[in-house]
Parts: structure tokens; C-alpha cells; sequence
């Protein structure tokens, strides 16, 4: 296969997501083999949802909208422009997922293939019913990707190299484990949004998108607010509002109930609205249904502890404080050239040597 064969293989899988991405699916005459995978597709949904309750119809409707967007093949040729892709040796690229959100790891599995590799994938028993599925489609688009793209469940063998997702403690594993393969090892990165109180309304709307979407169970979700000192939260909280109706979720509920239980019995200052908890603290991953705060004293202060902590941080929302910065509200809609860890996965995966 050619780049352009590639191209236009992921375009017609943009194409069928984007039959998904609103509550009532919508078959299109113009979508290929819709007879084979579209019902299969629906089923596949259905089994998302009872394994794992995160996975939410709005949660899974999101996830597919952001990659129909993404995945066009103006969007994929200004991705791919400035890379070279002449002379590459195809090798075997295993991809280890996270399951947090639904697709986490298809921008992984995005790369390696377009890139012209083989991929084996590891995916979390969190999040193993989707990408299988769409993996038959591709094949099915695009014959020549068959025998190019397997699943496992067993331990990986036969890779050439790979990009590894996890916590701490297993990319510790990770790295002893793969210390003589080509690697990417992710470690648990978090996001902040930085605070003025010089705000909006729809700013701070916005920024609730940043915090609630996927339950705050993802990287680029925002866990940490940094503000001023003696910042007032009544606006933040107002703004926060139109998210209440995730209470009623029951897994979120839960923990709700149980981080607040543990913080009265710790006698934790808290400030809560019902549905969500704020409470400084120093560290940067929240548990669910509560964000971190911390006070800084000025703007070159702030600065420098931003890059002292950037191996901890995913994303920095905020407006005009620094390069790179991520407008409120976008935290979950990254470009294909976003890369997590601001490592760039197709320079490695085009990097490897024969």
C-alpha cells in the first residue's frame, strides 16, 4: 500500500463513524459496506456500554465525533505533510492501551499503520470491543491491510518495537521489561487550567467541558486549577452548573459519596456544590468528582513552576500565559499532531531502523 492508499482507508472509517455520532444512528447510502458492519457496529456499542459503565452513549457519541472530524483526508495530509516516508522497513509495532476513555489508544494505532508498519495490539479489558471491530472494517475497505493489523491477549513476543501506555508503576515495568526494544513509555500525566478570576462565564463554561467529559478519567481532563490568591469560586461553581445532572450516574455518584465521606471523617477544608468538590492540594491527579487547587502569588512564578512540572502535565488550559496553551473548552479535542506526552509518535515509528 501507498501513503495515499493509507489516506484514503482511514477516510472511509471517518465516514462510518460519522453515522454514530448522534443518539439516533443514521445509516448513509453512501457509506461503504454498511450491510456488513453497520448493525455489527451498533452491537459492538451495546457491548461497551455493559462492560464498562464509564462508557456512557454521550461519552462514546463524543469519541466517535472527534474522530469522524479528524479522521478527513485534508486533516490527515496536513498531519502527514512534513514527515518523509520514503525507504521505511515495515516492522512490528506492538501498541499496549490504557481503557480510560473509549479509542484512547487509536491515535497509537492510527500511526503505526499509517505510517506503513504492522501493528499487534494489547488493548485493556476496559475498552476491548471497539477498535477489533473497526479494524475488520479498515480490512475490508482496504484489503491489502489484512494480515497487518492482530489483537492479543497473551504476553507480547515477536514486536520489533512498541508504545506502551500505563500508570507509574507499570511503566516502571514497562521500561525494565522492553529496555532493549525502540519504546515509548507513557507515565500518568494530568491537566491543569490556569485561573486570573479576570474569566468569563463562557470561559469558565467552557472549562467545564475540560473537567466533566469522560468523568474526568482522562489525561487531558483538568484536575488542578491554579488561581490567584484569595480567588472566589462563586463564579467557578455557577459555571460548573450545567453539569449536575451527572450525579445521577451512578458509578460517579458513588464516588462522589465516597471521596466526600473520606474527606469530612480526614476533616479536609472542601468546598462542594452537590456534585463536585474542590480542595487544595498540592498533587495534580484528583480522584473523580473533585478538582485540585492550588494559590500562586504571580505570573513568573507560575511560569517557572509550569516547566519545573511538565513531565506531569498533559495540557495547560489557559489564555495567554504561554505557548502551547490550550483554549477553555478544548481540552478533548486535540489535532492528530497533538501528540500525548508532546512526543512525537510518528517521527519514532518512522525513525526505526532496519
Amino acid at each position: 500500500m501507498d501513503l495515499q492508499q493509507r489516506i484514503n482507508a482511514f477516510v472511509e472509517l471517518g465516514k462510518f463513524l460519522s453515522q454514530f455520532t448522534t443518539t439516533k444512528f443514521q445509516e448513509k447510502a453512501s457509506v461503504l459496506h454498511n450491510p456488513l458492519f453497520f448493525d455489527g457496529f451498533k452491537h459492538q456499542i451495546k457491548l461497551a456500554q455493559e462492560h464498562n459503565a464509564w462508557f456512557t452513549p454521550d461519552n462514546l457519541i463524543f469519541a466517535f465525533n472527534g474522530w469522524t472530524n479528524l479522521l478527513t483526508e485534508s486533516n490527515l495530509k496536513a498531519w502527514l505533510t512534513k514527515y518523509d516516508f520514503n525507504g521505511l522497513q515495515p516492522k512490528q509495532v506492538a501498541i499496549i492501551m490504557a481503557g480510560n476513555i473509549p479509542l484512547v489508544g487509536f491515535h497509537d494505532f492510527l500511526s503505526v499503520l499509517i505510517s506503513g508498519h504492522y501493528v499487534v495490539v494489547k488493548q485493556s479489558s476496559n475498552d476491548k470491543h471497539l477498535l477489533p471491530f473497526l479494524a475488520k472494517y479498515l480490512e475490508t475497505v482496504a484489503p491489502q491491510f489484512k494480515g497487518k493489523i492482530s489483537f492479543t491477549t497473551e504476553k507480547l513476543n515477536e514486536f520489533d518495537a512498541i508504545i506502551a501506555t500505563g500508570s507509574n508503576n507499570t511503566a516502571r515495568y514497562f521500561e525494565y521489561y522492553f529496555k532493549n526494544k525502540p519504546s515509548i513509555i507513557r507515565r500518568n500525566r494530568n491537566s491543569v487550567a490556569v485561573l486570573t478570576g479576570a474569566e468569563s462565564q463562557e470561559d469558565l463554561e467552557a472549562l467545564s467541558e475540560d473537567i466533566f467529559r469522560y468523568y474526568g478519567l482522562g489525561c487531558r481532563n483538568v484536575s488542578k486549577l491554579l488561581v490567584p490568591e484569595n480567588y472566589d469560586f462563586q463564579k467557578f461553581f455557577q459555571a460548573m452548573y450545567a453539569w449536575h445532572p451527572i450525579i445521577h450516574d451512578n458509578k460517579y455518584a458513588n464516588n462522589y459519596d465516597y471521596n466526600k465521606a473520606v474527606y469530612l471523617m480526614s476533616e479536609f477544608d472542601m468546598l462542594e456544590n452537590g456534585f463536585l468538590m474542590i480542595k487544595e492540594d498540592t498533587s495534580y491527579a484528583s480522584p473523580i468528582a473533585t478538582v485540585f487547587y492550588e494559590y500562586y502569588k504571580n505570573k513568573t512564578a507560575l511560569k517557572e513552576r509550569l516547566e519545573t512540572d511538565k513531565d506531569l502535565i498533559q495540557c495547560v488550559v489557559a489564555n495567554g500565559l504561554i505557548p502551547h496553551e490550550i483554549p477553555f473548552g478544548q481540552t478533548q479535542n486535540p489535532q492528530l499532531w497533538d501528540y500525548a506526552d508532546n512526543v512525537d509518535t510518528l517521527a519514532f515509528l518512522l525513525n526505526l531502523k532496519a
